[in-house]
């Protein structure tokens, strides 16, 4: 059955603009890290972006390595290009990123030019794509210069290849070299995509401050903490949740010595008329240099209720500070 997006789409999302550039994210973005893998149920997968695009999330974001298996999640995507986006591509923010393991050799990873545009072009072909709206550097080379590594960034938006370059898990010196670099070669760095989240706060050990100075946006991944600031671990640790799975990056030990915590947190959320997920969201967003919070699903529901955080008052100055104490109580 062919699909027709909701003509409302565009009336339920905020779109921020990112940084000091001329390009606005959804405040909210679906990536695709974990449940489009070939591992995963293809229809579910195409549930979930419909349902996402119905809502007006725009910003759908990959790696080359998603999946499982590597790769197989921008083959999902480009899957659901051809089948049912292909006539809403110009309506669509696509992005992906190069920087951990691929394939074998001493090229298959890391920050290298030859890395770098090499897994570009195979990300293309898997998504059956001319260009991609964003291209990260997932991860700081420790071997490769920084010159090497941006002049890549470089070429991939000179080639048309991309439209925007930008970087992923880079400290704040990192990126204020980063960003220097690029601006000399006459391609800015537009966006940041760091980890960020109530339990997990390094960027705002000067991070923070690096994309402020140099008008840089972020968007910011596992906002709930890799689905431990949700309901889903108030009780126990479900057996078909993510910190089970072989192929999850959630430690089961790790989300057991936060509960205590989580059910304090989930105390203040539904005294605000949230679901922990939707403060969390609130949280993350409290802050303008946060273009978007980047959020993963299992199924569709769970966007819309992440989704409805937009709607949500401010926190408080009382409210943060009793988060601050949750976490720093321990």
């Amino acid at each position: 059955m062919s699909y027709a997006p909701a003509s409302d789409r565009y009336q339920k999302m905020q779109y921020p603009r990112c940084g000091q550039s001329g390009l606005k994210l959804p405040s909210i973005s679906l990536g695709l890290w974990h449940n489009f893998g070939d591992v995963d149920d293809f229809e579910n997968a195409r549930a979930m972006v419909r349902c996402a695009f119905d809502a007006g999330v725009t910003h759908f974001d990959l790696a080359n390595n998603y999946g499982p298996t590597a790769g197989s999640a921008e083959r999902t995507f480009g899957k659901l290009l051809a089948d049912d986006f292909r006539p809403y591509r110009d309506e669509l923010l696509i992005s992906t990123k190069a920087g951990y393991g691929m394939w074998e050799g001493p090229y298959g990873e890391w920050g290298s030019r030859k890395y770098m545009i090499s897994s570009l072009d195979q990300s293309l072909k898997r998504l059956g794509l001319d260009y991609v709206d964003i291209f990260y550097s997932h991860r700081p080379d420790p071997d490769t210069p920084m010159e090497e590594t941006m002049g890549a960034l470089d070429f991939a938006v000179r080639s048309g290849r991309a439209l925007y370059a930008g970087i992923s898990n880079y400290s704040a010196e990192q990126t204020r070299e980063a960003v220097r670099i690029l601006r000399e070669l006459g391609t800015p760095c537009t966006i940041h995509q760091p980890s960020y989240n109530i339990f997990d706060r390094w960027v705002e050990s000067g991070l923070l401050d690096v994309l402020d100075d140099e008008g840089i946006g972020s968007i910011v991944f596992c906002p709930l903490a890799q689905g431990m600031l949700t309901n889903k671990y108030l009780e126990n640790v479900p057996s078909e949740s993510r910190a089970v799975k072989e192929h999850g990056c959630l430690r089961q030990d790790a989300v057991i010595e936060k509960l205590a915590q989580v059910r304090a947190l989930n105390e203040i959320a539904l005294a605000r008329g949230q679901s922990l997920a939707q403060m969390a969201i609130t949280w993350v967003l409290r802050r303008g240099t946060v273009t978007s919070a980047l959020i993963g699903a299992s199924r569709p529901q769970q966007i819309l209720d992440n989704i409805a955080a937009l709607n949500a008052a401010s926190l408080s100055t009382e409210e943060l500070q009793a988060i601050d104490e949750i976490c720093f109580s321990a």
